[in-house]
């Protein structure tokens, strides 16, 4: 099983059911040392606003979220579904565990 820490659309209940088929059981996270900025990507009926994870390097900056077990099969679709402007990071939650999160593509 894999972890992966979701603070934007993945943790929509409706989003779950599509790329997963089943709604996701979570734990409530903190990612310390980021904040969310917004990153512009071209969709098919134009330019769309997105949130993405920037390191700070300040841990009074926070970022709240989810964190969610996936199968590997589960992560993959989560690839799929974060599509190409972003790119599967690990980083170290407030609980010291280290998980997945989507950052932007570098």
């Amino acid at each position: 099983m894999e972890n992966l820490f979701a603070y934007g659309s993945l943790r929509e209940e409706e989003v779950q059911k599509t790329v997963f088929g089943r709604i996701l059981q979570g734990v409530p996270e903190k990612l310390l040392g980021y904040e969310v900025k917004r990153i512009e990507i071209e969709e098919e009926f134009g330019l769309e606003n997105y949130p993405i994870i920037t390191p700070t390097e300040d841990d009074s900056d926070c970022i709240e979220g989810i964190v969610y077990e996936l199968t590997v099969q589960e992560l993959q679709l989560s690839d799929t579904y974060e599509g190409n402007s972003y790119s599967r990071i690990q980083v170290p939650l407030k609980s010291k565990q280290m998980v997945w999160a989507y950052s932007a593509k570098l």
